[in-house]
């Protein structure tokens, strides 16, 4: 084929499919400008771990305020840009439906600048649990610094904040860009409660409607899912009901362990070990565990299984 055909043949893919590719004059929130505001909101939280220049007290306040003025510009931009994409005000003529999206978009942004404080109390109590709960790690900068866990925590309760105030889009762009980094996914609907750690944290999932008390402790490998996606007559999926379930205060989960189901509670205290499956609840103080397996040792002489463990 010439390069004139292929170009063609692209084009006319576009028509074909009726779906992957956009075409408008509202552009879409690019992932580029959400990593960058990432980033910046990064920096306010842990002001003097991702910067250059040497903070102290007396340049502190001038510092988070230059910061906290570029990022306000760039948030309103990129909310802006996703709530033009959404539902919302579609009922309006374009022009006050414009305007109605820009004064959301920088309501939205005032609101979720004034909660960073509020996320940098719980995130310092995250701080806190990774170094309690690992002995490996030796100081809180450490923690800040090196693990994965906090830093799929930090964007999520950034991500989850924006959530909550019902921004289309931008939360899983973000909660999807942290996978990407970590390896862990933690969808932005997820609730959870403070002193929370993900030791190593590769593979980790939490599911949309999980709920996660205080001082929670999960390690790699562990799914927090849904039993089976539930449909309407219509054979919809029905997107409003609690489908993952809830761990209530000072419960540890294991590597691998997967907990599914939106009816599952698995009880304050509790100990969920390696891999075990769980589909139901656990009343509080429990500890469940796999039974030891029987494992096969092959004598490297004889080529014999000499005996089982």
């Amino acid at each position: 084929m010439q390069i004139s055909d292929i170009i063609g043949d692209i084009v006319s893919s576009y028509n074909e499919t009726g779906t992957t590719r956009y075409f408008d004059n509202s552009p879409l929130p690019q992932l580029s400008a959400v990593t960058e505001m990432i980033d910046e909101l990064k920096g306010i939280i842990y002001p003097g771990y991702r910067n250059l220049e040497a903070l102290h007290s007396a340049n502190i306040e001038v510092y988070v305020g230059a910061a906290v003025e570029h990022l306000a510009e760039k948030l309103t931009d990129i909310i802006e840009r996703a709530f033009t994409h959404s539902e919302f005000f579609n009922d309006l003529p374009p022009a006050e439906r414009r305007q109605e999206i820009k004064s959301l978009a920088e309501e939205t942004t005032q609101t979720f600048l004034c909660r960073i404080s509020g996320i940098r109390r719980m995130l310092a109590k995250d701080v806190e649990a990774a170094y309690a709960g690992d002995p490996a790690c030796k100081s809180l900068d450490e923690a800040v610094l090196c693990y994965p866990g906090l830093e799929a925590v930090t964007v999520h309760r950034l991500a989850h904040a924006l959530h909550l105030l019902h921004v289309p889009m931008i939360p899983r762009m973000m909660s999807e860009y942290a996978h990407s980094k970590t390896g862990i996914d933690i969808h932005p609907g997820a609730s959870i409660g403070e002193y929370f750690f993900i030791d190593h944290g590769t593979g980790v999932v939490v599911g949309e409607t999980a709920f996660i008390g205080n001082w929670v402790k999960l390690y790699q490998g562990v799914t927090l899912g849904a039993v089976s996606f539930p449909k309407d007559e219509a054979g919809e999926l029905i997107r409003s009901t609690k489908r993952h379930p809830t761990l209530e205060d000072n419960v540890v989960v294991y590597a691998n362990a997967t907990i599914l189901g939106g009816k599952t509670v698995i009880g304050k205290g509790s100990v969920v070990g390696s891999s075990v499956w769980l589909t139901h609840s656990l009343p509080a103080g429990t500890t469940i565990m796999i039974e030891k397996p029987n494992l096969k040792v092959r004598n490297a002489q004889t080529g014999e299984y000499d005996w089982i463990i």
